[in-house]
């Protein structure tokens, strides 16, 4: 299924946010993440389920020097 990451255009093969982080390498403990706009907390990810054209935004903290 085709969803947008990042602003990036992405098919992915799973179906739960879970998942999806997975599969395309998120795997950091600290990470942000909404769909279509609407935060979703880190105990919920496995139970929300994306479909073909979901806006997926990922968000992750940057170390700075």
């Amino acid at each position: 299924m085709q969803i947008i990451v990042n602003q990036i255009p992405q098919t992915i093969n799973a179906s739960s946010l879970a998942d999806t982080l997975i599969e395309l390498g998120f795997t950091g403990p600290a990470i942000a993440t909404a769909i279509n706009g609407q935060f979703v907390p880190r105990d919920a990810r496995a139970d929300v389920t994306l479909a073909h054209g979901d806006r997926l935004e990922v968000l992750a903290p940057m170390q700075g020097g």
